[in-house]
């Protein structure tokens, strides 16, 4: 596995490094003007409604909402650059004859800072720190009984530095950290027995009582790697490009975590847009399971690619 994902992100890496001339070339040099705080927020909803009425060829009614909220902080002047955002994602789709379905759900932080020692460089000395979360118990559907993941159950914190290469900081980045914090939080103590998300299930006895609770914390020591690019393929669509690599120095260094992701985005008008993805997820640490001849028992299957793809058309407000 760890051969498909180093081919396929050198691939992204070859396109993305391939685009920098054309990436900029009707950029303006801008005057320094001192420095300065911005502030964006950006709200969106994207609907997606189908409904069938005496039709021969047969279908389900549904709808589907996506909910979105991204608000930015970032200072930067002659020397630092420092970016905040936090992203927030909730989407839900109901089809009739069956239970309401989360189909997103996403609580992210990011704090990016880089010292760009002579001020005209394209090389910063940076920072990161990256937190990730859900809002909502997910569940493996038709099964509401048992959440397979809840709100910091997994939580992703990474935090390191390294160096930061940027033609245009805001539009193409090339990132690297020989040494980040990987920390992997796992608060529901059913899945921490468990073993879920990589942390040390609990110890137990024969007759399945625990003895030794599982823990609540993995922590990890890596490289980091990450790679981001925004363009304007034609007028009114732009692709944005992230691509991030995560490999642990003790525990198998050169088995990749991977997650890299394309959007799309068309834009109609001032307020109405469409948006098209694709998500892809490889983590070692997050095993599947596969039911065996016993009833309720289920076999570590190992990990696998992970991958979403969405569309979706809506309204989205800059404020």
């Amino acid at each position: 596995m760890k051969y498909l994902l180093l081919f396929i992100v050198t691939l992204c890496f070859q396109f993305s490094n391939a685009q920098p001339d054309s990436l900029f070339i009707k950029a303006k040099k801008e005057k320094y003007t001192g420095p300065q705080w911005k502030q964006k927020n950006k709200a969106k909803v994207d609907i997606n409604q189908v409904s069938f009425t005496n039709w021969n060829s047969g279908g389900s009614t549904s709808v589907s909402a996506l909910l979105g909220l991204v608000s930015s902080l970032n200072y930067s002047d002659k020397f630092f650059n420092w970016k905040n955002n936090v992203s927030i994602r909730y989407g839900l789709n109901k089809q009739e004859a069956r239970e309401t379905r989360k189909t997103d759900d996403l609580f992210e932080i990011n704090s990016n800072m880089g010292y760009n020692p002579d001020g005209e460089s394209n090389w910063y000395y940076s920072a990161r720190l990256n937190f990730r979360t859900q809002l909502a118990n997910g569940y493996n559907y038709p099964n509401k009984k048992e959440p397979i993941s809840r709100m910091l159950a997994p939580g992703y914190l990474f935090f390191g530095g390294g160096m930061e290469y940027g033609k245009n900081i805001d539009k193409l980045s090339f990132y690297f950290s020989p040494i980040t914090l990987k920390a992997t939080i796992v608060l529901d103590e059913d899945l921490a027995n468990q073993g879920s998300f990589g942390v040390t299930p609990a110890v137990l006895d024969e007759e399945g009582n625990v003895i030794v609770p599982g823990e609540q914390f993995r922590k990890e020591f890596g490289v980091l790697v990450t790679n981001s690019y925004e363009m304007e393929l034609v007028e009114n669509i732009n692709v944005k490009n992230q691509v991030s690599l995560y490999s642990d120095y003790i525990n198998n260094f050169g088995n990749l975590d991977l997650d890299w992701r394309i959007d799309f985005d068309f834009k109609v008008n001032s307020f109405v847009r469409a948006t098209l993805g694709s998500h892809l997820r490889y983590d070692d640490d997050v095993k599947t399971q596969i039911a065996t001849d016993v009833e309720g028992e289920f076999d570590e299957a190992g990990a696998k690619v992970q991958w979403k793809q969405f569309l979706g058309v809506g309204f989205a407000v800059d404020f």
